[in-house]
């Protein structure tokens, strides 16, 4: 009776210890798709803030459409980006392009002292921040489910439940990686 007994608990033992290991390899996967969301709803706030920004500056710089226009582009190649890689790039050129009203902002003073102006600068400067840490708890998330399924023996799992790793957000061109200026 007494070996039966130890081969049950042994079995038992090993059972939790699987169970344990998968369901914390989905609570990674869960994390770091909670991280993505957030990135998402900050990237939202963003380009739902932009159309407010160009309306705007829009009557004050009816000779700089061009740069307007790129802006608008920008936000729409940026809607319909998918992918972490994709969004990242579409992102960068987001900010690049803000940079460009901020900047020739810089030459109409009436535009300066607007207050909804200076309400929209502040917002974009709570979202600019806020999109920087839901990137960092993204990545965050991402190289701790990722580690889980490169390490012993959650990677024996990881393999069996078809967990594959996912892309870090990361922006490529040093440029890019600069915030938007957002002072008047």
């Amino acid at each position: 009776m007494g070996p039966s007994i130890a081969v049950i608990v042994i079995l038992a033992v090993l059972v939790i210890g699987v169970v344990m290991l998968y369901n914390n390899l989905v609570k990674a996967r869960q994390q770091a798709n909670n991280a993505w969301s957030q990135i998402e709803v900050q990237l939202k706030r963003r380009y739902d803030l932009i159309p407010n920004l160009v309306e705007t500056v829009k009557g004050y710089m009816k000779h700089e459409q061009d740069t307007l226009e790129k802006v608008i582009q920008a936000r729409n190649s940026a809607l319909n980006a998918k992918g972490v890689h994709d969004i990242a790039e579409a992102d960068a050129k987001v900010t690049s392009a803000l940079g460009g009203i901020f900047a020739l902002s810089e030459a109409y003073p009436e535009l300066r002292s607007n207050e909804n102006m200076l309400s929209l600068q502040e917002e974009l400067k709570s979202t600019e921040n806020k999109i920087s840490f839901a990137r960092q708890y993204y990545n965050d998330a991402v190289t701790h489910y990722n580690t889980k399924l490169e390490t012993f023996p959650s990677n024996l799992m990881a393999g069996m439940g078809r967990f594959t790793p996912r892309e870090l957000f990361e922006v490529s061109d040093l440029a890019e990686r600069e915030p938007v200026k957002v002072s008047f």
